[in-house]
Formats: C-alpha cells, sequence, structure tokens
C-alpha cells in the first residue's frame, strides 16, 4: 500500500496517508486498456462539452427569391429560377451545419476506471494538506502564498476540495483567480482535470470522499465475510428448530381441516332441519295432493233434464 505524506499550509511534514491500492494501483496493463479508456473517457468529456449550435440556412429557408430573375430564353445569359440559390451570392448553404448533439454515454465502470487510472498516473505528484482551514480571510495574496510554500507556484495545479465545507469555499474564493490554478469538487473529477494538470492539492477530508466514491466494495465485502463466518455448530443447532417449526405448521393445518369438515357437517344438519319445517308447513290442498286423495268439492255436478235424456235413449232404439 502507498503512503504520502500530510502537510500544512506552511510546508511542514504533520503525519502519513495510506493511499488505497484500489484506487492507487498501476494504471497501465499488459493491454493497455488502462489507456483506451482514459482516452475513451476523455473524449467523452470533450464531446459532452461541445455546443452544437452552428446552423446554417438553405435555399428554402433564406429569405426573398421568390420572382424569377429574367426570363428562361432571349437574354443570352444562363438560366436562373431564383435568387436564393447556392450557387449566388446571399443564397441557401448546401449540406451546411446544423445544430446537433455530440454527446454520448459511457459505463459508470468505466468512467470510474478511467478516473482511477489518471489517479494513479498522477499518484507521484500529489499533495495532501491537512485542511485548508489556515486562510484567515479570502485573499488571492494568501493562497498564492500557501502555494509558494508548498512549492506549486510554477506549476499547473489541480485543487480538488471537499464539498460542503465553509473552508475550502474560502481557499477556492482566494485561489481561483490564480492563472496555472483550476479548483474542481472531489465528487466532480474528471479525466480531462487529472491528465492536464502538473499536480494535485487536496485535503485529507477530499480524500475520504475520493476513496468513499471510487472504491465503496469494501463494506459489502466485510458483510459478505460476516455471514460466511458462520460456523457449523450454529447451523446444526437451527436445524432442530426448523425441524420444529415444520411439525407445527402441519399439525396446525390438521387442526384446522378437522374444524373445517366439522363446520361443513353442522351446516348441513342445519339445512336439513329447515327442509324438514318447510314440509310440515305447507298448505291442507298440498298435503291431500300428496296423500293421493282427490279434494271434495262443495259444487254439485250439472244434472242433465229428464227429457234430453230420454229422448236421446229413444232415438237410440229406433235407430
Amino acid at each position: 500500500m502507498a503512503v504520502t505524506s500530510v502537510l500544512d499550509l506552511k510546508g511542514k511534514q504533520v503525519g502519513d496517508l495510506k493511499l488505497n491500492d484500489e484506487i492507487f494501483a498501476g494504471a497501465k496493463d499488459d493491454n493497455g486498456q488502462a489507456v483506451d479508456t482514459m482516452h475513451a473517457a476523455l473524449l467523452r468529456q470533450l464531446s459532452n462539452a461541445r455546443a452544437g449550435a452552428a446552423n446554417t440556412k438553405t435555399r428554402a429557408e433564406v429569405r426573398g427569391g421568390g420572382a424569377k430573375p429574367w426570363r428562361q430564353k432571349g437574354t443570352g445569359r444562363a438560366r436562373a429560377g431564383s435568387r436564393r440559390s447556392p450557387l449566388w451570392a446571399g443564397g441557401g448553404v448546401v449540406f451546411g451545419p446544423k445544430p446537433r448533439d455530440y454527446s454520448f454515454s459511457m459505463p459508470a465502470k468505466k468512467r470510474q476506471s478511467a478516473i482511477k487510472s489518471a489517479l494513479a498516473v498522477k499518484a507521484e505528484n500529489l499533495v495532501v494538506v491537512d485542511s485548508f482551514g489556515g486562510l484567515k480571510e479570502a485573499k488571492t495574496k494568501e493562497a498564492a502564498k500557501v502555494l509558494q510554500a508548498l512549492k506549486l507556484d510554477d506549476k499547473r495545479v489541480l485543487v480538488v476540495i471537499e464539498p460542503q465545507s465553509e473552508e475550502a469555499k474560502r481557499f477556492e474564493l482566494s485561489a481561483r483567480n490564480l492563472r496555472n490554478v483550476s479548483i474542481v469538487r472531489a465528487n466532480n473529477l474528471g479525466v480531462k482535470d487529472l491528465l492536464n494538470c502538473q499536480a494535485i492539492l487536496t485535503s485529507q477530508a477530499a480524500m475520504e470522499v475520493i476513496t468513499k466514491w471510487l472504491a465503496p466494495e469494501k463494506k459489502e465485502k466485510l458483510a459478505g465475510s460476516k455471514k460466511s463466518s458462520k460456523t457449523k455448530s450454529e447451523t446444526k443447532a437451527q436445524e432442530p428448530a426448523k425441524k420444529e417449526s415444520k411439525t407445527t405448521t402441519k399439525a396446525n393445518t390438521e387442526a384446522h381441516s378437522a374444524l373445517k369438515n366439522i363446520a361443513n357437517t353442522s351446516t348441513k344438519a342445519v339445512d336439513s332441519t329447515k327442509t324438514a319445517e318447510k314440509a310440515q308447513t305447507k298448505s291442507p290442498q298440498g298435503e291431500k295432493a300428496a296423500s293421493g286423495k282427490k279434494p271434495e268439492s262443495n259444487a254439485e255436478p250439472k244434472s242433465k233434464k229428464d227429457g234430453d235424456s230420454g229422448s236421446t235413449q229413444n232415438k237410440g232404439k229406433g235407430k
């Protein structure tokens, strides 16, 4: 693990700082993949910064040109149909630039690997300060004195400050007017800024922000190692508890099914009693009809007249 010295704003060594190997490891691979990723990230940053606002007008967009300049034949000149032709001065532009977007995307892991490679390249020119709190006032003279004490006044310096810190903001206000100084927040680092500088000036708080951003996998690895460190005795102790829970769940399901069967039988008995009561409360006519007897009617049948009956009998005999 690489170690760098921690200085104060006067250039005196205060302590040491261990650099994370995952970030400040070797920048170049055998196949040159780190150089390729840095190049791709640099092209992405430059292309995304392009405005792409250039615009030219075609012959359809240029004003004027409605009337034909002269007649088609008889003038001795070449035929012309519009003053807005690309052949004429003040006419439209053929295949000219139009507003466009030059930006392209890049995976986040690839961008982070490019930043790691750029930091590894500049690891030798890294200057770490304990804090930027030594400045009493936000003046350019004070920042120039600090850079002179750290022997960075003749170099292009990239100052990496921690976000949301009053001390860092005070140093930013005092150093932003210096000629060869550019200031970036720790969570906004770019490959262009890292490769364009000759030295990097940062603080311990900013280094913590960078490590949390570029190497966040340590916590996950620790959590996974804790989970995998369970002994066999603990797993064996958990097995009988699981078996007991399974047996209890089976007993509960059997009891629940028995209660359901009892409830179904009780509902069937209640339904049968209800049907019997309905059969008893039927009307007397319905009971007689059910027993097979015809109901007695009070009305007597109409009797035929004697004369009619005799006449019909006599008629039949005479025939």
